[in-house]
């Protein structure tokens, strides 16, 4: 995972004095390429064990290697900016329309090829199969994760595959108490804290459902009661919510998810994609059934 996506997402599970360094590394990233262990615990009010122990936490030997990530990442960023024709990825208050729309292409496009880059395709693997031999497959998301949620239903619906989606919390409970053994629950939860979703996702492991779970945190109550965890990896914005920088990386991730599991029945798959598109053509202005374009 991008060095200072990791800090990000490990901001809440850090000591007081090691969150410190943390936030004064992602204050100024670039005056790490040049800083000693000395000067960022200065510039953090921290110990230089305490900068140590905070390197080691994100899995990194010592501030060195540490230090020689952080540069690493800012030299494909700034490759990135250039590429965009920007000066920063951050939105400003000064902004023209003409840098405001650079910049959430910036945003968006790194979003994606982040998530891409660090994804677990091992986990996707287990997510896939589990989808592919359900007998049944409840979905849930709160807010803007419900979003999500419904995309991946509408998807699986077009091939078949036995899925609901709710929008209530409580008729989520109900589905997914009602699950049981060869059946698939999928929550949706960006920091991995909903509690709608944790409930739903520990009422369907405990009637006997794999769980999967979808979320930008690389540690969070939602490993706990889940069997698959798929993470995006979204660098959050100053001027847009979590839920405007997950939202693209989600859809990107549901699309790899319903293209894997078409690609492994892929005759029978087609066909049904085909006899659904034919069934909704009709709807369409100047469309006769089985007219495609």
């Amino acid at each position: 995972m991008d060095v200072l996506l990791r800090v990000r997402q490990a901001l809440d599970r850090l000591s007081a004095s090691e969150r410190r360094v943390a936030e004064t590394v992602l204050a100024d990233p670039d005056a790490l390429r040049t800083s000693t262990i000395m000067g960022l615990a200065q510039a953090s009010g921290a110990s230089q064990s305490t900068v140590a122990r905070f390197c080691q936490s994100l899995g990194y030997p010592g501030f060195r290697e540490f230090r020689l990530e952080v540069a690493t990442a800012l030299s494909r960023d700034e490759a990135q900016l250039v590429r965009f024709d920007i000066a920063g990825g951050e939105i400003t208050p000064g902004d023209t329309v003409t840098d405001i729309i650079a910049k959430i292409a910036f945003q968006e496009v790194q979003a994606i090829e982040d998530t891409a880059q660090f994804l677990d395709t091992e986990a996707v693997t287990r997510a896939v199969e589990a989808i592919r031999r359900a007998t049944r497959i409840e979905l849930y998301g709160a807010g803007s994760s419900s979003l999500t949620a419904q995309d991946l239903h509408q998807k699986l619906s077009r091939i078949g595959k036995p899925a609901g989606v709710a929008v209530d919390v409580h008729l989520a409970l109900v589905q997914a108490a009602l699950l049981g053994e060869g059946s698939v629950a999928i929550g949706v939860s960006f920091r991995g804290e909903t509690r709608e979703t944790l409930d739903f996702l520990a009422a369907a492991r405990d009637a006997g459902a794999v769980t999967v779970g979808i979320t930008n945190a690389a540690a969070s109550s939602l490993d706990d009661v889940c069997d698959i965890v798929l993470r995006t990896s979204v660098r959050e914005s100053r001027y847009r919510s979590g839920a405007m920088a997950s939202r693209i990386a989600q859809l990107a991730l549901v699309d790899m998810l319903f293209v894997l599991v078409l690609q492994q029945d892929f005759p029978q798959m087609t066909e049904r994609l085909r006899r659904t598109y034919d069934a909704v053509s009709s709807r369409r202005p100047g469309r006769s059934a089985g007219e495609h374009g």
